[in-house]
């Protein structure tokens, strides 16, 4: 019985919630001119003709090497020197204003100098993947980094830790969850981010989708992109969430 009702609270309100929406979509799309609205019915057709086609394979994998690739270099940067910055307090007051200023600055705006410097190949497009997703994971390692207790510290150091073994045993663990947290953020950054790649770089992927539908005045085609680069977007977020709460859990900072 408990079961069944944590069920419905879990999955009704949401699947209620996006019915209504898409009878909305309907609704007004069938009150509107199909060049600037397309009904959900037409839009989701059209989803499934570019699927059948192969349409929506190939542009995936173009966009998912571009954004896997862009992601875990983004990790692979910001985990560790997140982590050292937290440890080495000169080099984190030294780099902390510009960290947080990259943080907040729009990254499209630096397409057009990345553009000028690397031109319109895979690499620019993955160091604009990478911009948009390492700052969240930076920052938030930080943090974690940060918020590790001095008597954790003191006692690795009791049992002649060594400085690797303190990272190891110590740091990463702790700061992991913390880190989920940033790569969660990052994924949606990293979307962000390979789209725009794609719009202003070269044309590829789920980008090259979305302006060829609308050089064609194909609304249906420019929405059924964006429900596929949503609906990658809610599943990867939701991995990295169950992945976050694991750990946190394990942690003991479980939510």
């Amino acid at each position: 019985m408990a079961t069944g009702e944590s069920w419905r609270i879990r999955y009704l309100p949401p699947a209620i919630s996006l019915i209504a929406g898409a009878a909305l979509w309907q609704w007004v799309g069938s009150q509107t001119s199909a060049a600037f609205l397309s009904t959900f019915s037409a839009t989701v057709a059209r989803l499934v003709a570019l699927t059948v086609s192969g349409e929506v394979v190939t542009a995936l994998a173009e966009s998912m090497t571009l954004f896997f690739t862009g992601l875990v270099i983004a990790i692979l940067i910001a985990v560790p020197l997140g982590v050292m910055l937290a440890r080495f307090r000169v080099l984190r007051v030294a780099s902390e204003t510009y960290i947080m200023m990259l943080y907040a600055t729009p990254m499209a705006a630096l397409i057009p100098f990345i553009l000028s410097l690397m031109g319109f190949g895979f690499t620019p497009k993955v160091v604009v993947v990478v911009l948009f997703a390492m700052f969240p994971i930076l920052y938030n390692t930080i943090e974690g980094a940060r918020s590790v207790k001095p008597e954790l510290i003191e006692v690795a150091r009791s049992y002649r830790s060594s400085e690797w073994g303190l990272w190891r045993d110590v740091l990463i663990p702790y700061t992991l969850p913390f880190a989920l947290t940033g790569i969660r953020q990052g994924i949606g950054r990293g979307l962000v981010g390979m789209i725009a790649a794609e719009f202003y770089l070269s044309a590829s992927g789920i980008g090259r989708l979305i302006t060829v539908s609308e050089r064609d005045f194909d609304t249906a085609g420019v929405l059924a992109s964006i429900i596929i680069i949503s609906i990658l977007g809610a599943a990867l977020m939701a991995v990295g969430r169950r992945l976050e709460n694991h750990f946190a859990a394990w942690r003991g900072l479980g939510r």
